[in-house]
Formats: C-alpha cells, sequence, structure tokens
C-alpha cells in the first residue's frame, strides 16, 4: 500500500473516531430536550445512558473474532451504519423505551468500530501501533469538546436540537461512502518485535512459526486483560467522583469543583499528544505503561492524603495526563502482539475487560459512597496499585528467557 493510500485510509478511521466521541457525550449534553421529548427527567435519560455500556459488552467479543475471520473494513463499516442507526433513532424516539433499544445499537456500534478499527492500524502502522491507537483517544477526545460547543450555539440561537444529531448522521454517511474506496492491509502480515524487549528472549514470533498456546503466552494474556479493567476503572473512577470529591472532602465550591474536571480533560489531551510524540521513538510501550501507571498510584495517593485545594488542581492535571493518556491503548497493543495472529479477538477480550469496569466501578463506588466519598478516592488509589503490578508483570514476563520460537495461530486463542 503506497503512503498516500494508508494516510486516506487512517484519516477515515480516526474520522469514526472524532464521531463516535460526539456520540458519548450527546445524550448528556441534550438532556433536558430529550427529557422532555419523552416525558422524563434526567434520571430517565441517564437511564438510556447507560444502555451504551450493555450495547458494548452484548457483541465486543464476538465482534473481535468475526473481524479476524471477515476482514476489519467490513466491521468499521458496520459500526458506521449502526451508528448512524442510533443518531437517527435518537431523535425519532419519542419514549424512553425507543431510545433505550437505540443507545444499546450505540454501545454496538462502538464495539463494531473497536474491533475493526484498533487491529486496522497496527497492521496499517506495525512500527508505531502504540502512537496508532493512542490518536484514537485524541480523536474522540477532540469530538467530546466540539459537541458541548455545537449544541450550546444551538441553543444560543434557539435552533432545533436535532441538528447536533443530523450532522453526526451526515458525516458518518460521506464517511461510510468513502470507506468503500480506501485500500486495507493484509490481515496475515506480521508486525517486527517492537516492544523493546529482545526478540530471543520474549513472546514474539515470525508468522510462519506455529506451536500450542504456552503457559506464559496464557499469562501475559490473563495479566494483560486484567490491566485492560484497570485502566478503564482507574481514570474513569476519578472522572465521575473528582468533582464530588472536590466539593465535600476538600471543601470547594460547586463551579471549582467542576474545574477539577476541566483541568482534568485538558490534561488528558496534552498527555494523549505527549505519549505520541515519545512512545516507541523515546520510551518503549512497556517502559510507558510501567511509568504512567506509578505517576497515577502516587498522584491518587497524595489527592487521598492531603485533600487540600492547590494540590487537588495540579493531581487532576496528573491524572490526566498518566490514567488518561493513552496507556489503556498501550496495553491493548503489547496485548495485540503478544497475539498477533488474533487482534480482533484480542481487542475484543480486552475491550469487554474495559466495559465491564465501567458497569462494576459505579456499583462499588455507590456503596462506598454511602460511608464517604474519601473512600472512594482511597479505592482509586488501590486500583491504581494493582494497575502497577500488572505493568511490572508484563514486563518481568516478557524479559523471560524461553529455550524456542512459541508462533500463535487464530485457532490456539479459542
Amino acid at each position: 500500500m503506497s503512503r498516500k493510500e494508508r494516510l486516506k485510509t487512517t484519516f477515515s478511521l480516526y474520522f469514526d473516531y472524532l464521531i463516535h466521541g460526539m456520540a458519548i457525550v450527546i445524550l448528556a449534553q441534550n438532556m433536558t430536550a430529550l427529557g422532555t421529548r419523552w416525558h422524563v427527567g434526567d434520571a430517565g435519560v441517564s437511564y438510556v445512558i447507560s444502555s451504551l455500556g450493555i450495547g458494548r459488552l452484548l457483541v465486543l467479543y464476538i465482534a473481535g473474532a468475526l473481524s479476524d475471520r471477515f476482514g476489519r473494513r467490513l466491521f468499521v463499516k458496520i459500526g458506521i451504519a449502526t451508528y448512524i442507526c442510533f443518531f437517527v433513532g435518537i431523535i425519532l424516539s419519542h419514549t424512553v423505551v425507543e431510545a433505550y433499544f437505540f443507545g444499546i445499537l450505540a454501545g454496538m456500534a462502538n464495539s463494531f468500530l473497536d474491533t475493526g478499527t484498533y487491529p486496522a492500524l497496527m497492521e496499517l502502522y506495525p512500527q508505531k501501533q502504540a502512537a496508532a491507537n493512542i490518536l484514537i483517544k485524541a480523536f474522540a477526545s477532540i469530538g467530546e469538546l466540539i459537541l458541548p460547543i455545537f449544541v450550546a450555539t444551538l441553543e444560543g440561537f434557539n435552533l432545533w436540537f436535532g441538528w447536533s444529531f443530523t450532522f453526526c448522521v451526515v458525516a458518518l454517511a460521506i464517511n461510510f461512502v468513502v470507506m468503500w474506496h480506501r485500500q486495507f492491509p493484509d490481515m496475515a502480515q506480521e508486525v517486527a518485535p517492537y516492544l523493546g524487549i529482545d526478540t530471543t528472549k520474549s513472546v514474539l514470533t515470525a508468522p510462519e512459526e506455529k506451536s500450542k498456546m504456552t503457559p506464559r503466552k496464557l499469562l501475559l494474556g490473563v495479566v494483560l486483560t486484567i490491566f485492560g479493567y484497570i485502566s478503564m476503572a482507574t481514570f474513569y473512577l476519578i472522572s465521575q467522583w473528582l468533582t464530588q470529591y472536590g466539593e465535600t472532602v476538600v471543601k470547594l465550591d460547586m463551579v471549582h469543583a467542576r474545574m477539577l474536571v476541566s483541568v482534568y480533560s485538558v490534561g488528558s489531551i496534552l498527555g494523549v499528544i505527549t505519549t505520541v510524540m515519545l512512545v516507541e521513538r523515546v520510551i518503549k510501550p512497556v517502559w510507558f505503561m510501567v511509568g504512567d501507571t506509578l505517576l497515577s498510584f502516587v498522584t491518587l495517593l497524595l489527592m487521598a492524603m492531603f485533600p487540600v485545594g492547590w494540590l487537588m488542581y495540579i493531581g487532576s492535571f496528573v491524572i490526566g495526563c498518566s490514567a488518561a493518556s493513552g496507556v489503556m491503548q498501550i496495553g491493548l497493543t503489547i496485548m495485540g502482539n503478544v497475539f498477533p495472529r488474533s487482534k480482533g479477538r484480542i481487542t475484543g477480550i480486552y475491550n469487554t475487560a474495559g466495559a465491564i469496569a465501567s458497569f462494576s466501578i459505579p456499583v462499588f463506588t455507590g456503596i462506598l459512597s454511602k460511608t464517604s466519598v474519601h473512600s472512594i478516592m482511597w479505592f482509586d488509589v488501590g486500583i491504581a496499585l494493582i494497575g502497577i503490578l500488572c505493568a511490572l508483570s508484563v514486563m518481568v514476563i516478557l524479559r523471560q528467557k524461553k529455550p524456542d520460537a512459541e508462533g500463535v495461530t487464530e485457532e490456539e486463542l479459542i
């Protein structure tokens, strides 16, 4: 594939995630208008928002497995088409039940995109896989920033709220047509080892070498899957409870407590940019994973031990730069290299762990909040500590010597 064609395909893939970022917040940003349309309050709209997680869990694994069999392009297209159905469906919905169904479709669309896009990017850029995957988060973050401004503009001019949904439909429809003319790399191509570990001592091998599933690869798969849960839980928890922690524990007023989340978001975007610039060029992905998890742990520990205003602002920024800077995508990239023949299935497994975190963490924190909001921050400290253990375990396992080559086939992962 020529460099020009590669760039065209890459842009189309990233553009989907710009719209995906808008989809993440579009229901919350239009909460009042949608609540009026569905004859419910904010709680009813929140109920619909929760449906996205259900849809994501329903198809993640199976979509990943099918992506390895039928190709990345197909699942990217399915993801785009499903997202279009979501945006149109929400506009046409008149009840919460109808909207809930289309919310499930949005979660499914996210899964379809993930299982097609992440593997495709790893195959498009075999030597820069971590950077390519991390940029997905950057485009999603840009979408999350643009959409609220768009909605506020519509409200300011008293325009129909549905124009924000219509814009997303039109943008995705155009990209769907464009995708027909985009070239995708051969799924069977192998990637060169690039994790910063001597390949004679790692689990990464050439495609023609085949062997049974080994205990080392199985252990790596388990540890990295746990890391998928932990990395999502760490930043999801802080993003959901930072305002509440600032108000009830640090005793900030609501305006300044909400500013903590804004500072966190800025840190996240700058963190993604920094990670893309440094990972693989200066710091290898495995070392980046260890460094990010360690920095997250130390920052959360200080925020829990010393709940004072100035430290909260610094801590919020640092947590955004570390926990939400793409470390989850780095873990997925490493896992995709450990199992190079089954990137789609691996994406499904890894992101399922993250989706489970988005369900279970609210349950755990809801229980803890009955005791105190401060205990939630300490809970996040414990989660971050487990993240360090996972990252160090991955590094140790990859650096171990092995007696012979260990090939990977798709069938061995079933």
